[in-house]
């Protein structure tokens, strides 16, 4: 199957800024990628929707989120970034990203999720 792999997760002082990048790759496997998410998971509480882009570039984000994070794709090198800006202490969590995979040999759609990064916004 295909595996999603993210980076650029760290910590950073409030005000400041990220960019998460999550890269699909699938050696072997012929597929295309539908909508890819970021989503975040803080401790103690449900992991959440950030932002969302559909293959054709369509976006929304979660209103906790909306004007300050830029989500974006690169459909030729299968990789969805997540670019923050103004970062709050709340949004402290790890992030991870999701794609909605379409196998086009199998014809089975699947969901995949990358590891995780972490992101800690801290002064």
């Amino acid at each position: 199957q295909v595996q999603l792999v993210e980076s650029g997760g760290g910590l950073v002082r409030p005000g400041g800024s990220l960019r998460l990048s999550c890269a699909a790759s699938g050696s072997g496997w012929i597929f295309r990628i539908n909508a890819m998410d970021w989503y975040r998971q803080a401790p103690g509480k449900e992991r959440e929707l950030v932002a969302t882009i559909t293959r054709g570039g369509t976006t929304d984000y979660a209103g906790s989120v909306k004007g300050r994070f830029t989500i974006s794709r690169d459909n030729a090198k299968n990789t969805v970034y997540l670019q923050m800006n103004s970062l709050k202490p709340e949004d402290t969590a790890v992030y991870y990203c999701n794609a909605n995979i379409y196998d086009i040999v199998s014809k089975r759609g699947y969901d995949a999720w990358g590891q995780g990064t972490q992101v800690t916004v801290s002064s």
